[in-house]
Order: structure tokens, then C-alpha cells, then sequence
């Protein structure tokens, strides 16, 4: 009987061994598939902003939510006024305390983003817990929401090549920012407003968080003088390329169709 529980216990063992190998030849053949994907200096990087047809004039708002859930029915009341649809990169840990927002915020129609689990430094962390950070958010969004995400924001705002080619490899567009709204540095209302509206752009990423000082007054006022400008405001996943394209150096997604005009 001894026997048979060491042999057992070895087998376990080797599944678990082989089930990550296995996991990590997977991912590294779609993130090969991804490659060509990488900026045209060959260097990976995120999308932090898309080069959107002139006369589209789309803007997507976004929220990292990692803190509290203090403003988030007055978050989903300011985006319904002004008919904007926003993405939340939500961490698992937030999910655990905040399940009936999460579900609030998926049932108002918003875009619901994996922001890691426990908020690791993902420019640091080896590839086997990077996978498993990813899995555990991942599921914890299904769980409750039935859809699982396809959108990664790094925390801190961090990445590197191996964290690139592992989440992308994962199936996830990697998403960054253009427009910092700074809300965590709690500005004025007024230092918020200016920053955004005057640095806002067809087919700008715009940043906030959850749970800050003067976030849903900002935005309210934000949204409605880009609104005065002729923009509208949809969720990531409506506003990138999800085939065919290409990263610049500056992190600008464009349709690959573009850099075969050019060439």
C-alpha cells in the first residue's frame, strides 16, 4: 500500500508537471502567432491608443478597480447620461469583495477587463505565476459575470517582453493608456477636467480608477464638453483592431492595410 501512495503521489506530480509544459508550449506558439503584432522597431509593446478613421471620433473610458467600490452606482449613472459605454479592468481581489458591483457594472452594458488577481508586479513575476495570477481574475469575472474577459491591463501600468508574449499568448490584447486622468493624485475638479479634455483625441484610451476624490464630477463634466466636440465614448473592444494590425513606436495601433500603403 506504501508502495502504491509514493507512485501515486509521483503521478500527481508528473501530471502537474506535464500539464504546464504543455500550457507553456501552447502559449508560446500563440504568442508566435501574435508576433507580428510587435511595433515596426521589432520592440513589444501594448496598445495604448488607436489610430481611428478622422471622421470616427471614438474615445474609450476606462477604470483600473483595485481600491474600493464607493462611487460605482454614481460611476454607472454619470456613463448612462451621456449614453458611454466604459471599460473596467477589474482585479480578482476586488471581485472577491465587490461581486454584486461587478455584476452592476456588466449589466449596465460596460466591458469588464482582467487587472490581475492580487496586483502583482507583472514585469517581475516568473511565467508560471503571471499564468496562474491571470486564470485566477480570469475565472473569478466568468464566474459571475458569464463572460470571461479578453482584455489585460498590467498593474502599475507595467510590462516586458515575456509578460507580453505570455498574456498575449493567452488570448488577451494588452491594453495601456494615452490620456492620464491622475485621479489617484487627487487634482481639483477643475485640474482633471483640463487635463483630459485638452489632451482627448480620436481613438485616445483615457485612464481613471474607481473609489477617487472627484472622479464621477470630473468625468461628468468631461464627458459632456468631448460630447460638444462630436465624440462618442464605447468600450475597448469596440474601438481596436482585433486582426490584421500593426503597433508603432508609440504604442498607436493602426490596420496592418495602413503599413502596406506606406511600404
Amino acid at each position: 500500500m506504501f508502495v502504491f501512495c509514493i507512485n501515486k503521489r509521483k503521478l500527481v506530480y508528473t501530471s502537474l508537471a506535464v500539464a504546464l509544459l504543455l500550457c507553456g508550449i501552447t502559449i508560446g506558439i500563440l504568442a508566435a502567432a501574435y508576433g507580428f503584432h510587435a511595433s515596426a522597431q521589432g520592440r513589444r509593446l501594448p496598445i495604448y491608443s488607436v489610430d481611428r478613421p478622422g471622421d470616427d471620433k471614438k474615445i474609450a473610458v476606462t477604470f483600473d478597480a483595485a481600491w474600493e467600490n464607493s462611487d460605482t452606482d454614481e460611476l454607472i449613472e454619470v456613463l448612462a447620461k451621456h449614453q458611454a459605454k466604459a471599460t473596467f479592468f477589474v482585479t480578482g481581489d476586488w471581485v472577491d469583495r465587490c461581486q454584486e458591483d461587478l455584476k452592476k457594472l456588466y449589466d449596465a452594458g460596460h466591458e469588464i477587463g482582467n487587472h490581475s488577481d492580487q496586483h502583482p508586479h507583472v514585469a517581475k513575476i516568473n511565467t508560471n505565476d503571471l499564468i496562474a495570477d491571470t486564470k485566477a481574475c480570469y475565472e473569478k469575472i466568468k464566474q459571475i459575470t458569464g463572460e470571461g474577459p479578453s482584455l489585460y491591463r498590467g498593474p502599475y501600468g507595467e510590462y516586458s517582453d515575456s509578460m507580453l508574449t505570455t498574456i498575449e499568448g493567452m488570448g488577451y490584447k494588452v491594453i495601456q493608456w494615452s490620456v492620464d486622468s491622475l485621479d489617484w493624485k487627487k487634482p481639483s475638479l477643475e485640474q482633471m477636467v483640463e487635463k483630459v479634455v485638452s489632451k482627448a483625441q480620436n481613438g485616445s484610451i483615457v485612464l481613471f480608477h474607481t473609489d477617487t476624490v472627484n472622479t464621477p464630477q470630473a468625468l461628468d463634466q468631461i464627458l459632456t464638453q468631448l460630447t460638444q466636440q462630436g465624440y462618442s465614448f464605447v468600450r475597448v473592444s469596440d474601438l481596436i483592431y482585433h486582426n490584421d494590425y500593426y503597433i508603432d513606436a508609440n504604442g498607436v495601433q493602426h490596420p496592418a492595410a495602413q503599413q502596406k500603403a506606406v511600404s
